[in-house]
């Protein structure tokens, strides 16, 4: 193996470091991208339940969830903000999936970037040895073969090498690309159907209206979407007897 790598030039060091790149991201990739570990199963399910038997969690509990996986940092979010409304819910479980799909396509663009600039890499090795064979016929290389074969040998091992580091990584980018489409999917499908259950069980609250109270002698109250208004009629009967 040794002997390829010299074989093929100084174009084999960045060929060799995409390579080592290449696994070091596959493995790691390969082992956060567990469904297991992103989306638990029954998580949802033995939130609700808790919420139906307790009537509430603790915020203790909810930051515990919260800590152990992305799916959970995800729904223990939106029932942190679960008395601020639908919409104060939706808004931060929203936020929530968008840093974690962030962090979940960590180096992912670094996979295809290798994927790109390998072949890239290997024809340029294969340039260079098609330019060092003609350089080696000028020098004489009809009498010398082995001058001629050096440049071949290098085109040759480069544009292999590329082509190895390049096929394994692209077809992991990719792998991995629709493996975050499938997590992300997951990620609304579950808070989808949590919405749906704490209005199904009447576990949504929304009683969040602000209520003004302004206490005077004979005053009437008029209610306008959730705020109690007091207007105090005193003072009107008080200007009409002086007209």
């Amino acid at each position: 193996m040794w002997e390829l790598v010299k074989a093929g030039g100084w174009l084999m060091t960045p060929i060799v470091v995409c390579s080592i790149l290449a696994l070091v991201i596959i493995i790691e990739r390969s082992h956060t991208l567990q469904f297991n570990k992103i989306v638990p199963n029954r998580l949802r399910e033995q939130l609700i339940t808790r919420l139906r038997e307790n009537g509430d969690i603790g915020r203790t509990q909810l930051m515990n969830v919260k800590e152990k996986t992305p799916l959970g940092d995800i729904l223990a979010t939106g029932l942190l903000y679960r008395q601020y409304g639908l919409d104060s819910m939706t808004m931060h479980m929203q936020n929530r999936a968008s840093v974690q799909v962030h962090q979940l396509e960590k180096n992912i663009n670094m996979l295809g970037t290798i994927g790109a600039i390998a072949p890239l890499l290997g024809l340029l090795g294969t340039v260079l040895g098609i330019i060092s064979s003609f350089l080696a016929i000028t020098d004489g290389a009809m009498q010398d073969p082995t001058m001629l074969a050096a440049g071949v040998s290098q085109a040759l091992i480069t544009t292999a090498a590329g082509m190895i580091v390049a096929i394994p990584a692209l077809v992991a980018y990719r792998y991995f690309q629709r493996r975050i489409i499938d997590i992300n999917a997951q990620f609304e499908t579950q808070a989808g159907l949590m919405i749906q259950e704490l209005y199904d069980y009447q576990l949504l609250d929304n009683t969040h209206a602000s209520t003004i109270s302004l206490p005077a002698n004979g005053a009437e109250t008029t209610k306008t979407k959730g705020y109690e208004l007091s207007l105090d009629t005193s003072d009107l009967e008080t200007a009409a007897t002086a007209t």
